[in-house]
């Protein structure tokens, strides 16, 4: 895989991030290690993990950021990977027991030790927060983790999760202060279209997702924030899967979508998952889709993404109502 600086870092990072998620749970042992070394040999440099992670699995709170930790000490290359790590995660009952504010300078910094432990690392490559708490002034939340950067612990920040308008907030705070302002976004965002309503974050207790919107991408393609999107293939259902969650996703839109990429990847000499990755590089800022399979030959599959490259119109046309 091509790598790409990550603006306004000098993180270098391969063009699909991986997301570990069920490391430690789905995946243990010498077949978690096959995937990990299966996505670092294609050239893979850039994982993606949570404080969170997999709390809701039997064992599974904190083993994603464990497993990981100990597949990059197994394999000795610390150096040349790119950690991120999510936390300030409001409780999830009856799995994650939080407090009722979760974007304290305590509880932030309470994470952030525990992930660093985890992960058996001195400082993360970039950390980005899992939701946005709307009753903290954005601001506040900006200095909060600059002072976790000024502390060594945090190298970049990012935010999952949040309107483009609180991004916004955000950011011109740190560039009014002279401080670290994030550097990525991580939404959810993909080809086909959600059942769900694209926006219903509300910025407190509410722990479903933000969904990118066309306003959203136009607001990124001004500002030039990096992307890294998760769900990037709708669970599968670009391919066909019936499996995890395809009830989100499977509408007349989606399917007329759906269709279309296959076409295309036919014209290409692609499969269909591979154009629906390729779409999201495809946009006119920086994109890194956070691929979360576990099954190497789907891995394979989104890795090999990489060599394909879609026109604006081509872009464009798997879109166009």
């Amino acid at each position: 895989m091509k790598h790409h600086a990550i603006p306004g870092t000098d993180l270098e990072v391969s063009s699909y991030c991986y997301g570990v998620m069920r490391f430690g749970t789905s995946v243990k042992g010498r077949e978690m290690h096959v995937l990990y070394e299966q996505y670092c040999a294609a050239g893979g440099n850039f994982f993606d993990t949570a404080h969170s992670y997999a709390v809701w699995r039997p064992g599974g709170d904190g083993a994603s950021e464990r497993c990981l930790g100990e597949c990059v000490q197994a394999f000795g290359n610390r150096d040349g990977v790119v950690i991120s790590t999510k936390g300030g995660l409001p409780r999830q009952e009856p799995f994650y027991h939080r407090p009722d504010d979760c974007m304290t300078p305590s509880v932030l910094s309470s994470d952030i030790t525990e992930s660093l432990e985890r992960l058996r690392i001195d400082r993360i490559d970039l950390y980005i927060l899992h939701r946005d708490d709307v009753r903290h002034p954005a601001g506040e939340i900006i200095d909060t983790l600059n002072d976790e950067i000024s502390r060594g612990r945090v190298r970049y920040i990012g935010a999952s999760n949040w309107t483009v308008e609180r991004l916004a907030e955000a950011n011109a705070y740190a560039a009014a202060n002279k401080k670290h302002g994030f550097v990525v976004s991580s939404p959810q965002w993909n080809l086909v279209r959600p059942n769900h309503p694209p926006i219903n974050w509300d910025g407190t207790h509410d722990t479903t997702a933000h969904m990118m919107t066309e306003a959203d991408v136009a607001w990124h393609r001004a500002s030039g924030l990096a992307v890294m999107p998760w769900s990037p293939t709708a669970y599968g259902y670009v391919a066909g899967a019936t499996g995890r969650n395809p009830e989100s996703f499977d509408n007349p839109v989606s399917r007329t979508r759906r269709e279309r990429a296959r076409q295309l990847a036919r014209e290409l000499g692609c499969t269909p998952n591979q154009v629906a990755l390729a779409w999201l590089r495809a946009h006119a800022f920086p994109v890194f889709p956070i691929i979360g399979t576990t099954n190497p030959l789907h891995l394979k599959d989104s890795l090999d993404a990489d060599a394909v490259s879609l026109t604006p119109e081509q872009r464009d046309w798997l879109t166009r109502e």
